[in-house]
């Protein structure tokens, strides 16, 4: 069993938790446990307070921002993608709920013909924020939706030369352009340098994405 390559097990504080959520996933993931469905969880207090704030769009108003940065609009996509985190990650949420489904809806709204999801990096690429966006439509029930086979198209196409991800903004801006609000504020999308090495942050997140996945996990790239 796994908890004997620790020198702690973890296991009975984690049981011991007042977490209702978090014991529901000890059982599931690492005890191997048979459970009831996660919807359960969909009516716990958390939960109800995190929808009560989901407007008819689908989305959620980020609290605060810099509008020099990036437009309203851009940081409810990021506080979206946040609240879905908590929904899919903590409480086990898929599409079945109609918060899900309009959550999704809304994040759909910023895929580009390309395939990539834009605007958090105002028109800049974003194969970090593309691929969490994608991971948790995947595992919300999205992995059959040919718009999921469109983003994994995009990443392999955004692809360093030595085979992982970078931000592009960052790999093909002009030498000096340090500043990320200058990289936000250019006109153009910048396509990347290949030739620079690849991010292993970045590339970490991609990665989450293609394994989320059914069929492209085992893709040969």
């Amino acid at each position: 069993m796994w908890v004997h390559h620790l020198k702690v097990d973890p296991l009975p504080v984690l049981q011991a938790s007042t977490n209702e959520a978090l014991r529901y996933f000890v059982r599931r993931e690492l005890l191997d446990e048979e459970v009831e469905p996660a919807d359960r969880l969909w009516e716990l207090p958390r939960v109800a307070k995190i929808l009560k704030k989901q407007r008819e769009d689908g989305s959620w108003k980020y609290p605060s921002g810099k509008k020099d940065i990036r437009s309203q609009r851009n940081y409810d996509k990021l506080q979206t993608y946040k609240m879905l985190i908590e929904l899919v990650e903590k409480y086990g949420f898929t599409k079945a709920h109609p918060a899900i489904r309009n959550a999704a809806g809304f994040l759909f709204t910023f895929q580009t013909q390309e395939g990539d999801f834009r605007g958090i990096y105002r028109n800049q690429y974003s194969p970090n924020y593309s691929a969490g966006i994608m991971e948790l439509l995947i595992k919300a029930g999205y992995q059959d939706d040919p718009r999921m086979h469109g983003g994994f198209a995009w990443l392999l196409s955004m692809r360093q030369a030595d085979g992982g991800w970078a931000v592009p903004a960052r790999t093909g801006a002009a030498k000096g352009s340090d500043r990320i609000k200058d990289v936000f504020l250019a006109e153009e999308t910048i396509q990347p340098d290949r030739s620079e090495p690849f991010s292993h942050w970045c590339t970490g997140v991609v990665l989450r994405a293609f394994v989320a996945h059914p069929e492209y996990r085992g893709a040969p790239e």
